[in-house]
């Protein structure tokens, strides 16, 4: 069934057009309705990043979820890991993230968390997407049954803790001049409060959120102010983060950007020697880098490939019993500790094994020559240009010619209106022509 609302990552668009504060009012009484089991008082945990809609978006869901007779718990600014752990963590009924991950300022989003510290299926997304569209009145809380809401302090901190214990406990940071850009976003206050609490020395930038800078010019979407501030302070390693902490990027100590197809091979051999991969393998999409591919399996560990998304990551790690799973985009999970993509984690692990291993990071952290690998993106306005003859014509071209010699996937972006088209082979000048003419064919159907 076509989804109104929900996309691969929570409902998201422009704030205040296409997330309206009715659109979060309805998505709190419906998730609120739908999550109300037992006659318990019921929590709901909400957490936000920096955006400056983010106040308007939090205020039609505290609305929401009261007039179903439900208490919220109100966090301020943390990273989206944070919130799947604290919903588990304070045995919320559920968890809600506001935000847009890495997308502008101007855009906003609301993700959900069960229980469970998990973010929700499909089949329960698609329930509440079926109730916000209905008549509910009746369900809501009587007079006096409304829930109350308050602020909490402490989850900050509490998050820093956990994020600690992940490492053993005799590790210390000590020695590392680490860079960390927080872009501006969910992350400012306690990635780099975790280093320094690990020993690092930390040199911290996009710590000073305004509403509007979110990822602007900044963290792991546009890395290039962190590489340029590991240049100059000679630092060891640098950090990147997205605007809710959920992906990290890593520059080495030349500047040069790490991507998380590397990370989930410097993870996954460190934890394959250490015995701790629950099975041989990780699980990775099917963006990630076919030298990735052919790397693990030299070490004698499979990559599972799902579509993309880091939810469908997820999915297929609970299924088929998988702890290591991620994405090139640096959304790397660690299921034995969180329930979602976790950046801050994710940099941890890594940096535990430069420790170990005493070497530098550009050694440290390249374990594969990726293939020639080209993404291009086409934005439209509207219809659907997947479906054009031309389109169809230029993919299926593409096929043949790269058969038996690399990978192409076209597909919709789950989070805005753009056409992503990738390719990847051994001869990248064929890669560069076949995207090319996809692109092309693209263009003219938008």
């Amino acid at each position: 069934m076509a989804r109104k609302y929900f996309g691969t990552d929570g409902i998201r668009g422009r704030a205040n057009a296409a997330i309206t504060p009715d659109l979060a009012l309805r998505v709190g009484q419906a998730a609120g309705l739908i999550f109300r089991r037992g006659d318990h008082r019921h929590r709901v945990l909400i957490g936000k990043d920096t955006r400056l809609s983010g106040y308007m978006i939090e205020t039609a869901l505290v609305a929401g979820f009261t007039s179903v007779g439900m208490d919220v718990l109100l966090t301020g600014p943390i990273p989206t890991p944070a919130v799947g752990m604290l919903t588990r963590s304070m045995r919320a009924d559920i968890g809600v993230m506001i935000s847009a991950s890495h997308n502008p300022f101007d855009d906003n989003g609301i993700k959900l968390f069960g229980p469970d510290g998990f973010k929700l299926s499909d089949d329960v997304e698609q329930q509440i997407e079926t109730l916000v569209d209905s008549d509910f009145a009746k369900q809501l809380a009587k007079s006096g049954d409304l829930g109350r809401a308050k602020r909490i302090d402490g989850v900050q901190d509490r998050y820093i803790e956990f994020a600690k214990r992940t490492l053993p406990k005799n590790l210390s940071l000590e020695g590392l001049r680490v860079v960390i850009d927080c872009a501006n976003g969910a992350g400012y206050r306690v990635a780099p409060e975790a280093l320094r609490e690990l020993d690092a020395e930390v040199i911290a930038i996009g710590i000073e959120p305004n509403g509007f800078n979110i990822n602007h010019e900044c963290g792991s979407t546009e890395p290039a102010a962190l590489c340029q501030k590991v240049k100059e302070m000679r630092a060891d390693v640098g950090i990147a983060l997205d605007g809710d902490a959920d992906r990290v990027l890593i520059a080495d100590e030349r500047g040069r950007i790490v991507d998380g197809d590397q990370l989930l091979a410097v993870i996954a051999e460190s934890w394959n020697a250490e015995g701790r991969l629950a099975k041989p393998g990780i699980v990775a999409t099917v963006m990630s880098n076919l030298g990735l591919e052919r790397y693990l399996g030299n070490l004698g560990l499979a990559l599972m490939r799902t579509p993309v998304g880091d939810r469908y990551v997820l999915e297929h790690m609970r299924n088929h019993g998988y702890n290591l799973g991620g994405e090139p985009s640096g959304h790397i999970i660690l299921s034995d500790h969180t329930t979602t993509g976790d950046g801050l984690l994710a940099a941890l692990q890594v940096l535990a094994v430069v420790k170990k291993q005493q070497q530098p990071v550009s050694k440290v952290c390249h374990r594969f020559d990726p293939l020639p690998q080209v993404l291009k993106n086409v934005r439209y306005k509207n219809g659907k240009p997947l479906e054009s003859a031309r389109v169809r014509d230029a993919i299926k071209d593409a096929e043949a010619r790269l058969d038996g010699h690399g990978r192409l996937i076209v597909r919709p972006s789950g989070t805005e209106p753009v056409i992503r088209v990738m390719g990847e082979g051994d001869d990248k000048m064929l890669v560069e022509e076949v995207v090319d003419g996809i692109v092309d064919a693209l263009t003219e159907a938008a």
